[in-house]
């Protein structure tokens, strides 16, 4: 008893070394800048080589589940070696991950990065589920827990292999989002009514108004509504267009057009909070100020995305006439909030 009491501590102490090990490496991917490489970087032996390593850390993640399992418990020589072979998997997955350096595109970068993270955490969870469950039993969350890392490891089939795909998919998760919100604010306008509007329709003119406003929108309200619906559907006309732009003329192997889809998306990626900030103050009760607040910075925000829309490769002939028609939209939409916050001024 006292032997297998002593094994079952020595494992122990091997599991929770590897497992800060492992964290350590985590935070270094997590945090840490890429190797910028000189010279040509081939980027199919990039994918070929990260997923012989993935495919690794989930063989060894397999393993270590299995040797945790069932009794009885690894010697420590077993349990040494397990932990070896595991963290050396874990240590060539972050080596091949900082060989992507940023001229292939910090778009494509991040994805492959926070993959990269996803797997790491994953086998994090299973050594710590492992350490805090009975060592010689297969318990349900040690299950969920290898299974989690064997699809963290699947996600990687389904990476984006350039800098164009990485921003096609950013921008396909920003119109999606943008999308709800408008379908969102639309189905709230249709749906509210004013709870006095059939008793009160005689009011006379001159008397206060109905002090219910802070459940539904006035007449007033539904016109300045309206107007940052208009500025909501520009954006989401920008990204349906820009995506498509993309998709068309985007260039993932010159290294000035690959810097321009990423300044692209660090425009871009504001859209969807922006949205999102006005449509919800444009919920009952409306704050002008704040309405007015953000409304003007989204505009400004659409502006700035499509003067870099304008400089940039994707734009041509026909993509120059969409960027000018929004680019007035905008303006129209903006100046008509305005006028209609104003109204009281």
């Amino acid at each position: 008893m006292d032997a297998q009491d002593n094994a079952a501590q020595n494992v122990d102490l091997t599991l929770r070394n590897l497992l800060n090990s492992v964290q350590c490496v985590t935070a270094r991917v997590r945090d840490g800048e890429p190797n910028e490489r000189d010279g040509d970087f081939n980027l199919s032996n990039f994918w070929d080589t990260l997923g012989q390593a993935v495919k690794a850390v989930s063989q060894e993640a397999t393993k270590v589940s299995l040797a945790f399992s069932k009794p009885p418990v690894p010697s420590q020589q077993d349990g040494e070696q397990l932990a070896d072979s595991v963290l050396k998997s874990v240590l060539s997955l972050a080596t091949i991950y900082y060989w992507l350096p940023k001229s292939q595109g910090v778009s494509l970068r991040q994805q492959v990065r926070d993959a990269t993270v996803q797997v790491l955490e994953g086998l994090m969870q299973l050594l710590e589920v492992i350490l805090t469950s009975p060592l010689q039993s297969l318990t349900q969350e040690q299950l969920r827990s290898t299974g989690g890392v064997w699809s963290a490891c699947d996600r990687f089939t389904r990476l984006p292999q350039d800098n164009k795909a990485a921003v096609v998919l950013v921008l396909t998760g920003q119109s999606g989002i943008v999308k709800d919100a408008i379908e969102e604010l639309e189905q709230a306008l249709s749906e509210a009514h004013d709870p006095f509007g059939d008793i009160l329709d005689d009011e006379e003119d001159g008397e206060e108004p109905r002090g219910n406003r802070d459940t539904y929108w006035s007449e007033r309200d539904r016109r300045v509504v309206a107007t940052c619906q208009g500025m909501m559907k520009a954006a989401a006309a920008c990204l349906r267009k820009t995506t498509a732009a993309v998709r068309t003329r985007g260039d993932a192997r010159a290294p000035q057009s690959v810097a321009q889809l990423d300044d692209l998306i660090d425009g871009i990626k504001g859209i969807s909070p922006g949205v999102d900030d006005l449509a919800l103050c444009v919920y009952p009760p409306l704050d002008y100020n704040s309405v007015d607040s953000h409304v003007t910075k989204l505009a400004a925000l659409l502006k700035k995305v499509l003067a870099i829309i304008r400089s940039s490769h994707i734009c041509g002939e026909a993509e120059l006439t969409w960027v000018q028609f929004l680019n007035g939209a905008v303006d129209h939409n903006l100046q008509k909030a305005k006028d209609l916050l104003r109204l009281d001024s």
